[in-house]
């Protein structure tokens, strides 16, 4: 059985991870570990890549790979506030690292202001929409979709697409 190690135990990011390797693997052990992202409580650009890539290696250890999840705001020119959200992956097998990001989207201005001031997106949603706990429950998303995406699979699908040279291993020389 395929171990795969998770460098958070937020239900939503684990579940996400399960049901990504999965659908490829077949029956997997998931093993959520606490580590530090090593990046700022809500990262900004590079940062949230760093904060991934830290969360896979950091739980890296009795494991096939290790993953690292990390949600944050990137400088987008053109868009209302200037940055979208983005739910990035990381999976490392000791080696080697693969990348990918989920879709991505806007919060609303007046989140955004207030993460620029340094407030996490997940409080000031909290305020917004009266769910406690949100980034640990259903995620902001859920909410901003009316009930059609969940942060679980934002998850699922971050984590496939860096799951991409994993399983084309003859494409990406793995």
């Amino acid at each position: 059985m395929l171990r795969v190690a998770v460098g958070s135990k937020n239900p939503t990011k684990v579940e996400g991870v399960k049901r990504a390797f999965e659908q490829f693997f077949g029956d997997v052990e998931v093993i959520p570990k606490s580590v530090d992202s090593g990046v700022p409580p809500q990262p900004f650009d590079y940062d949230v890549i760093r904060g991934a890539i830290n969360r896979a290696v950091r739980s890296f250890g009795d494991c096939d790979f290790s993953v690292g999840v990390e949600a944050g705001l990137f400088g987008i020119e053109n868009t209302m506030t200037g940055y979208m959200d983005f739910q990035v992956a990381v999976i490392y097998n000791g080696k080697r690292f693969t990348i990918g990001f989920g879709p991505g989207f806007e919060f609303p201005p007046c989140v955004v202001k207030e993460a620029l001031k340094g407030r996490e997106v997940g409080d000031v949603m909290e305020e917004l929409t009266g769910i406690e706990n949100i980034g640990e429950r259903v995620g902001a998303i859920h909410y901003l979709t009316k009930g059609v995406i969940s942060r679980v699979e934002l998850t699922r699908i971050a984590i496939t697409m860096a799951l991409i040279p994993w399983i084309n291993r003859e494409l990406y020389e793995l």
